[in-house]
């Protein structure tokens, strides 16, 4: 069997930087190209454990940049594409929007392009070599808008985005659907919920909370806390890629979510009661005691829960960690962090 020629884009990100080397490891017989612009929110000391893997080559380069993508394209003969590059922070895209547009729109149309063209001769006439070709296209369950006190996402829950970071989401979704209706390029989507973990980026709810309780300053909250999110685990969320990459459907949406509904409240609460337990503050008080509550951001969603329902049914896959156990593992990779800096 031919060796599988993947190009997985935003690798040196948060997510995109957990799932390459496991899938390396899982498939033994692929090569990975990874090709991250390294914004602020890539960090190539992300992928330095696979920095030696002769299966494995980083590229710095922008997916909006038909140049660069025509080049890798015409190198390697991608037979499968994972697109994880998106700007992503939604404060950002209040303050900054356009280039949330560019990146998750614009990038996104010209990944579905480059590989329409590769992969075939016209619509619906697939070249041979690529006839097990694949595109997955990682989104968020934020497109879909804020919830209710009940109820969860589903496949077919309508799209809502209430901020320019989900509205651009939600703009690439549609994009990417419309090349397996119109040219029959075997696109699939998954949206996730919140992921947390190891590699994400400082400016995160997560690592923000555990970077200023070790610092010994306030630990901001947005409102009054009581915002509602359904947190992955971001290994969960790499193998829960692989079993659509292995077994999904082209044309198909999967929602992957970590069933952990917790309120931001609660959240702050667990890390304060760990880290109280693993580093104690000198003074003897609790980290709880760092909590500040802050004005609210502008469209903050109320709620956001995912209904993974599909992915347990249709593709055997389920979280394996629960918040519990994830959160300790997290916790103890920032102390690591934070204390060698």
């Amino acid at each position: 069997m031919a060796q599988k020629k993947i190009l997985v884009t935003g690798s040196a990100g948060f997510i995109g930087s957990n799932f390459v080397p496991y899938l390396l490891n899982l498939y033994k017989d692929a090569f990975i190209v990874s090709l991250d612009k390294l914004t602020y929110a890539g960090n190539l000391e992300n992928l330095s454990e696979v920095s030696e893997n002769s299966r494995h080559k980083f590229v710095k380069g922008d997916i909006c940049d038909p140049q660069i993508l025509d080049n890798l394209f015409v190198e390697h003969s991608f037979d499968t594409v994972i697109h994880f590059a998106a700007e992503s922070h939604v404060d950002n895209s209040i303050n900054n929007p356009k280039i949330f547009l560019e990146t998750n729109i614009i990038g996104t149309f010209q990944l579905l392009q480059k590989a329409y063209t590769t992969w075939f001769f016209s619509p619906f006439q697939i070249k041979e070599e690529f006839k097990n070709a694949k595109f997955i296209h990682i989104s968020t369950d934020e497109v879909f808008g804020s919830l209710g006190e009940e109820g969860y996402f589903t496949e077919s829950s309508p799209y809502q985005p209430n901020s320019p970071y989900s509205a651009s989401k939600a703009s690439s979704d549609h994009l990417v659907r419309s090349y397996f209706h119109t040219y029959g390029l075997p696109v699939m989507i998954t949206n996730c919920s919140n992921n947390y973990g190891p590699k994400q980026h400082d400016e995160k709810l997560i690592p923000t909370i555990i970077r200023n309780a070790l610092a010994e300053k306030n630990i901001p909250i947005y409102g009054t806390g009581t915002n509602i999110r359904d947190w992955l685990f971001v290994l969960d969320h790499a193998k829960g890629i692989e079993r659509v990459l292995a077994t999904g459907l082209p044309g198909e949406t999967y929602n992957i979510g970590g069933n952990n509904e917790l309120t931001n409240n609660q959240v702050v609460s667990i890390i304060c009661g760990h880290l109280d337990q693993l580093k104690p503050r000198k003074n003897g008080k609790s980290y709880s005691e760092l909590i500040t509550y802050v004005s609210d951001r502008p469209g903050h969603d109320k709620r956001y829960a995912i209904d993974a329902t599909k992915m347990k049914d249709k593709l055997n896959w389920s979280p394996e960690e629960t918040f519990s156990t994830g959160i300790l593992k997290t916790i103890h990779w920032y102390i690591s962090k934070y204390n060698s800096n």
